[in-house]
């Protein structure tokens, strides 16, 4: 580990059948980098005629989810009656607050385009946002930000899409309930980027390809926890996409089981009571399934 890494994380991979996941938060090692409680990298995958996502209808409290996609498309619903198809460059933002219930399923358009042409696939991000002190039990909200409304970065052979915060200059117009930092970075081979030393804590994950910062390699799913202050140079030893997230430090612990992140354990033992008593609202359109509550110690989140 060199002085620029504070940390790093190597992510858990869950096999889902048809596509996997790369978990790096929370981990035994650490729970948060700025708001960011949870970072998921999912696929690249391509799916077979008829197939798709489908994670069923589920509830989160005291947190935002974050999607972001880098290929196929999926249809969000929540118990606040939004429907939105997020597609590759967007961003669906959704503040659970005091509580809501979403399910995110592949559209039926992208289950009959699995012909091996580049259809029926799934990559991308999802990573959570614990609410801070005194926003926790905001009421819940949704926003989608069009790949177009969110700022872009471009130089010789970069480009850099700001989904949060503000970064190199610009700024995007997604809600932040914490000050935040969140950009999709592309480089083609041998181009480079500044790494800014604003956030009071930041890290890179290199999703696809290679890349080295300050002339290290980073391996690629890993999560690089970066000194905090300085100042980096991200270069790419191969075309390739790296994910820059961190913003503002939490100083009240956060805890996390199963879909829930909250301060207060009491507040995650009565959501869990809330959701296996049928006290969430439904979601419009997704009501034939659910996920139960776990029994036990459950994973992080769960997937069908």
């Amino acid at each position: 580990m060199s002085d620029m890494t504070l940390q790093t994380i190597t992510p858990t991979t869950h096999d889902l059948g048809d596509f996997k996941v790369r978990r790096t938060l929370p981990s035994r090692a650490r729970t948060m980098v700025g708001p960011f409680i949870f970072v998921d990298q999912f696929g690249p995958a391509q799916f077979d005629l008829g197939g798709g996502m489908d994670v069923r209808p589920h509830p989160h409290i005291n947190l935002s989810t974050v999607t972001y996609l880098f290929e196929g498309a999926i249809d969000h619903r929540d118990s606040i009656g939004t429907f939105a198809t997020i597609r590759p460059g967007a961003v669906n933002l959704m503040t659970a607050g005091s509580g809501i219930a979403h399910s995110e399923r592949s559209p039926d358009a992208e289950r009959q385009r699995a012909d091996g042409s580049g259809m029926g696939r799934i990559s991308g991000m999802q990573t959570w946002l614990a609410l801070p002190d005194g926003k926790e039990e905001l009421p819940p909200a949704f926003q989608h930000v069009g790949a177009d409304d969110l700022p872009m970065l471009r130089d010789t052979g970069v480009e850099a899409r700001i989904i949060m915060g503000s970064l190199w200059g610009q700024s995007a117009p997604t809600t932040q309930h914490a000050e935040t930092i969140y950009a999709d970075i592309l480089l083609d081979a041998g181009a480079c980027v500044p790494i800014e030393a604003a956030a009071d804590e930041r890290a890179v994950l290199v999703a696809l390809g290679d890349a080295t910062l300050d002339g290290d390699a980073l391996e690629r799913h890993t999560l690089y926890v970066l000194a905090p202050g300085q100042a980096m140079t991200l270069k790419a030893a191969s075309d390739a996409r790296v994910m820059l997230l961190g913003g503002e430090a939490f100083t009240t612990p956060r805890h996390v089981w199963w879909n829930f992140v909250s301060s207060s354990r009491d507040r995650i033992r009565q959501a869990g009571e809330d959701w296996k008593s049928g006290a969430f609202d439904a979601v419009p359109g997704d009501t034939e399934e659910h996920i139960p509550l776990p029994d036990g110690q459950p994973k992080t989140v769960s997937y069908p």
